[in-house]
């Protein structure tokens, strides 16, 4: 019997580090060793139990570098993959852990790929005593080729977690259990004799959506405004004078930021800046109030502040319409 056929595109981060000995596990980046994908898969041989798992060339990216140009780059290379590569069943994307939550929803809003994507990186790099980087890139090909996986959106899998990209979050800088999902908690577990999920995630993903990044030469500009204790419009105001397009307030929980933000905000509205209101707390909905109303703020539901602004600028590389953001918002 033939096993399923995985491709595997390397992106750099920590799973293809390598450090200056195998207790080297936070200051790895100084040797400057990046494995491309054919040495990440060539250190993993217990992959071809599995599947038949091939790389493609990508290149090395911090994923503190990682954004829009990438997500794009991504986005076609896998529809390349799905059209060129005969009996695909999936594809795996190896990536720094620091902005993978980000890229997981951009592709999860964007691809237009029959196949399930499942992303997947690692807290200690491979060469490290104890590395987590081997066996979280075999669970993820073993994710990727399970029937049950397609129609999920895209994947998030490290410490034998599947996540739903649209709702995980990197939670600790160091510990392996970094990435969660705080209100709803893990799809299902990569165990050692099978692939279990529970639950399926509701909210709209790909490849059934309308955002297609694939032709955009640029995203619209949306800023983040994080509040705290005497916040003002300072960083709205050069925000606006930076040419954004949106902004997101992380505001206090449940949903708000100073009053001084507040004005800002406003200010910004009349200029024509749709304005989104997310929470700084990482849990939770941020619900459409009667002020959030009069003011004319999107609430973000439970989308992270992050999230939030991938999809606002998401959503304003299609309409301006804030009656239709909203919908957006309530639909992915």
């Amino acid at each position: 019997m033939s096993k399923p056929r995985i491709a595997f595109i390397g992106t750099g981060g920590t799973m293809a580090s390598i450090g200056r000995g195998p207790l080297d596990i936070q200051d790895y980046g100084v040797a400057g060793i990046v494995m491309d994908a054919p040495a990440i898969l060539a250190r993993v041989p217990e992959l071809a139990e599995v599947a038949d798992v091939f790389a493609v060339p990508y290149g090395a990216v911090i994923s503190t570098r990682i954004g829009f140009t990438d997500w794009r780059a991504l986005s076609r290379e896998c529809s390349r993959l799905e059209a060129e590569e005969p009996g695909l069943a999936g594809i795996v994307i190896g990536h720094g852990t620091s902005s993978m939550e980000e890229t997981a929803y951009a592709l999860s809003l964007s691809l237009k790929v029959s196949v399930p994507v499942v992303m997947v990186g690692s807290q200690r790099p491979a060469s490290a005593l104890s590395s987590d980087a081997g066996m979280n890139l075999l669970n993820a090909v073993r994710v990727a080729a399970s029937p049950q996986a397609r129609g999920l959106g895209v994947l998030v899998l490290l410490n034998d977690e599947i996540h739903a990209a649209r709702d995980v979050t990197k939670t600790s800088t160091w510990r392996l259990q970094t990435f969660r999902t705080p209100d709803f908690g893990a799809l299902g577990h990569a165990d050692g004799d099978r692939i279990a999920f529970y639950r399926r995630p509701l909210r709209r993903a790909a490849p059934d959506t309308e955002f297609d990044i694939r032709g955009l030469d640029v995203l619209p500009r949306v800023d983040i405004a994080y509040a705290h204790a005497d916040a003002d419009g300072t960083a709205i105001n050069a925000f606006v004078a930076a040419g954004a397009r949106g902004i997101v307030s992380a505001g206090f929980a449940p949903g708000s930021g100073t009053p001084a933000e507040a004005d800002a905000l406003r200010a910004a509205m009349a200029a024509g800046v749709v304005v989104v209101q997310a929470s700084r707390v990482g849990s939770g909905r941020v619900v459409r109030t009667e002020k959030m109303g009069r003011d004319g703020f999107i609430p973000a539901d439970n989308l992270n502040p992050q999230k939030a602004r991938i999809l606002l600028a998401f959503a304003l590389s299609v309409t301006q319409d804030p009656a239709e953001i909203s919908r957006m918002f309530e639909t992915y």
